[in-house]
């Protein structure tokens, strides 16, 4: 059976849900051990699950130092690469508490259905992510140095 357009709308939601709440557990929870995160600087690695909360819990303060209050996005793209492999393409959405956009950032997932546990990411690949992070620090006077 192919992964339905309604599961990847299913998983995308959960996903931007908890990016929404600061959730690390259920974010890492919506990855395949490991995971792979690639973009124009770096590629990295996550072999845990304790690895990637870890992760997140650390980007969390500069999110929240931006304004970001709620994450929504919209899949522009899919190609199934079998009948349990799909690479979409997202852009996601950052608001501020009073709904305005903050910014937005297209990535890639290559997301693999992992029977009980659902659709799972395997890889994502950031296409812009880094850079309008900066913009966004830079329009807010934000020193991205400082947090990490």
């Amino acid at each position: 059976m192919t992964i339905s357009d309604d599961m990847i709308s299913e998983y995308l939601t959960r996903y931007a849900d908890s990016l929404t709440a600061f959730d690390a557990e259920t974010a890492a929870g919506l990855w395949s051990t490991p995971g792979m995160i690639v973009n124009e600087r770096s590629s990295g690695v996550l072999d845990t699950r304790e690895a990637m909360i870890d992760g997140l819990r650390h980007s969390y303060p500069i999110y929240q130092r931006l304004g970001l209050a709620s994450v929504g996005f919209e899949l522009l793209e899919r190609r199934d690469l079998s009948d349990r492999l799909v690479l979409v393409r997202v852009r996601w959405l950052f608001f501020d508490a009073g709904g305005a956009q903050l910014t937005d950032s297209d990535s890639y997932y290559l997301l693999r259905d992992e029977d009980e546990a659902g659709l799972q990411a395997c890889v994502c690949v950031e296409t812009d992510a880094a850079e309008k992070l900066e913009a966004l620090a830079a329009a807010r006077g934000v020193d991205l140095t400082t947090l990490a």
